[in-house]
């Protein structure tokens, strides 16, 4: 069996977080190393390695991300605007083989990121 992901542990609620949203799919909370004023993490409460391990089975879940990352910006106030990145892979910066994406505020965003 392998070892549980931070994510996974965070799941299990066997390490503490800062949660800003739960429910029985989605868990979202602040990132310890926050790259914007606003960084919050949102993640299945499925194991899904990363985007390139989605299912066609995974579409409903997907969905229900999405909807709740939009949640989340309104109950933080985000009003200004918001980002939402996904890394794929060591070389896009994913460092955590648990799909998870980063919503992002509070500070002017550059283009082209990266």
């Amino acid at each position: 069996m392998s070892e549980k992901t931070i994510f996974k542990r965070i799941i299990d609620h066997e390490i503490p977080a800062d949660i800003v949203y739960e429910d029985d799919r989605v868990i979202a909370f602040r990132d310890n190393n926050p790259q914007a004023p606003t960084h919050v993490l949102v993640i299945p409460k499925k194991e899904i390695a990363s985007l390139d391990a989605l299912t066609d089975e995974d579409q409903a879940l997907l969905g229900h991300l999405w909807l709740a990352i939009r949640r989340i910006a309104g109950d933080l106030g985000l009003t200004g605007g918001y980002r939402v990145t996904v890394n794929c892979g060591p070389d896009a910066g994913q460092s955590v083989d648990h799909l998870h994406f980063h919503l992002l505020a509070g500070r002017k965003m550059s283009w082209p990121p990266g």
